[in-house]
């Protein structure tokens, strides 16, 4: 078990519907970054949030060997969202994929309706906690961030991850979306978003952060290219549990069936 885990999350314009521009500007840029336990990417990160059922890869795709390929080299774990198609399914699909070839998975549970996103791609029926170095992890993308229920830490998980494509007429929401998970799940949560301007014109600011356990963040919003650096410590966590025992009063939630569309 690791009593720390140094986590890097990389903020960049998504080149849109374009994974090998992608791909190659991100092995760029982790290739030269510092050593860290975990490299975390946005939402749909090799395409952008496009819709599009074209625009699917396979698990066996090039982007899932890519992420393999980068694990082994920077011998640490790569997290982010692509568009798959697993048999006639398309899904937005969070992979956790280590260095030792290991393949976490967690599909969207809340499609952007709002966005047509449910028009497309088929909803998650799962909820999942990733198991990393010792460490619980919770992985949501982006609208899901919204829904404290199905996110309630009822598995006493020590991170909560979401990666999206959250626009600007919206951040106050992610700011203040995040801080609020962090406080009432006792955890830290990472928030990535991208930023620059996509296919259809809406832009995007950033603000990714970290937040600790008691809803502070841990630097200073960027608004364009960021990667940074944080070393999380789980005694932390355990010390703030301990004084401020909040969590055993919580509420249980039985999710007995979550329906696809």
């Amino acid at each position: 078990m690791n009593s720390f885990l140094n986590i890097t999350y990389i903020q960049y314009s998504i080149a849109w519907e374009n994974a090998e521009k992608n791909r190659s500007f991100l092995t760029e840029i982790i290739t030269k970054a510092s050593k860290s336990d975990m490299y975390v990417l946005p939402e749909t990160f090799v395409t952008g949030f496009s819709i599009k059922e074209e625009i699917a890869e396979t698990m066996e795709g090039k982007t899932v060997a890519w992420m393999k390929k980068m694990a082994i080299l920077k011998d640490a774990a790569l997290m982010g969202s692509l568009i798959i198609k697993d048999d006639s399914a398309i899904y937005n699909r969070m992979l956790l994929v280590t260095p030792k070839g290991e393949i976490k998975i967690y599909n969207k549970l809340h499609l952007f309706s709002y966005g047509g996103e449910d028009k497309c791609f088929v909803r998650g029926d799962k909820n999942v906690v990733f198991e990393y170095l010792g460490w619980k992890i919770k992985p949501i993308i982006c609208y899901d961030l919204r829904f404290p229920v199905t996110i309630r830490n009822t598995e006493n998980y020590d991170i909560l991850i979401c990666v999206a494509n959250w626009p600007n007429t919206r951040i106050e929401a992610w700011d203040t979306l995040l801080k609020a998970r962090a406080i009432e799940n006792q955890c830290y949560v990472i928030g990535l978003n991208r930023v620059g301007v996509d296919g259809n014109g809406l832009e995007y600011c950033g603000h990714s952060n970290v937040y600790d356990a008691l809803g502070q963040k841990l630097s200073e919003f960027k608004t364009d290219f960021d990667i940074s650096s944080f070393n999380l410590e789980k005694k932390k966590i355990n010390l703030i549990r301990d004084n401020f025992p909040f969590l055993r009063d919580r509420d249980f939630f039985e999710l007995t069936e979550v329906s696809k569309k």
